[in-house]
């Protein structure tokens, strides 16, 4: 029995870079979980909107950064399947020229939304104020290209093609967390409202796997799906993109990756970015 009526479907939302559409294709084309439980036509848009929307409360299940998830985690809970970590696959702070850390002060620096992931990485990497500019992720390596930034934090399929952009990569974010903390890096992950309890969560949860594994089983099955949304058409920086960031975790965090989150929320709360009050919730569907 389906857990929604047909006139009472969940809100999905996801962004259309190629590690997303790949999980999801499979559960958005019916071919994951069936009609239980029912979601909605998926509503696509870069992650520092679904940042945004997700301070809103404006959909039931979401991916966002995991920087945002410590700012909604009253109304958010984590899912098990769907998100992004790894080794090797951080943002990367980039320039025209090679700067020093020591200059990092006294330049602008473009980031990709105020609540990305990338963003709270930088500010952790450096304490010191910095002057940042937000700007979308696909605007950064341009911007810094016409001299309208002096570096700026690249994520997505940007890694793979800034030096063709002739920069100079000034620092591995990714690595300098792998390096401070031992852990892989939570870059986004998938939550849902809590509100709609445990039963439909964990429901959820296992549909989203299940479209992972429908992906890892059938990898050319969603291609036309990645490449409608893709920014970056080559298909050899396709499947790059895909196979940094989709990976084991994708399937499910596990222990080591749901430490990896906590080390980043605790490290948040740190500094202040985050309320202390949730700190006390249960952070994944599987703690409900």
């Amino acid at each position: 029995m389906p857990l929604l009526s047909e006139n009472n479907k969940l809100s999905l939302g996801f962004s259309p870079c190629p590690n997303d559409t790949f999980i999801f294709h499979a559960l958005v084309h019916g071919q994951a979980c069936g009609s239980s439980p029912a979601f909605g036509e998926a509503a696509l848009a870069d992650v520092e909107t679904l940042n945004e929307w997700a301070l809103a409360g404006r959909l039931d299940i979401t991916k966002l950064s995991f920087h945002a998830l410590g700012h909604v985690l009253d109304q958010y809970v984590l899912l098990m399947a769907g998100s992004a970590l790894g080794r090797g696959c951080g943002p990367l702070l980039v320039a025209r020229e090679n700067l020093a850390p020591a200059t990092l002060p006294r330049l602008t620096i473009a980031i990709p939304g105020k609540y990305t992931t990338a963003a709270l990485l930088l500010r952790m990497y450096s304490p010191a104020s910095l002057t940042t500019k937000v700007m979308r992720f696909d605007r950064i390596m341009p911007a810094i290209v016409a001299g309208e930034v002096d570096a700026g934090v690249i994520i997505h399929e940007s890694r793979f093609t800034f030096q063709t952009h002739g920069l100079l990569l000034l620092h591995d974010l990714g690595a300098w967390w792998e390096q401070e903390t031992g852990f892989p890096l939570p870059l986004g992950g998938i939550a849902a409202k809590r509100s709609l309890g445990k039963k439909k969560v964990q429901a959820i949860d296992r549909c989203i796997r299940a479209s992972v594994y429908s992906a890892f089983a059938s990898p050319e099955a969603g291609m036309p799906y990645i490449r409608q949304h893709a920014q970056e058409l080559d298909d050899k920086v396709l499947q790059d993109h895909i196979g940094l960031y989709v990976n084991p975790f994708s399937l499910d965090l596990g222990a080591e990756g749901v430490g990896a989150v906590r080390e980043f929320l605790a490290r948040g709360r740190q500094l202040g970015v985050f309320p202390d009050h949730s700190s006390g919730l249960p952070l994944t569907s599987m703690e409900l």
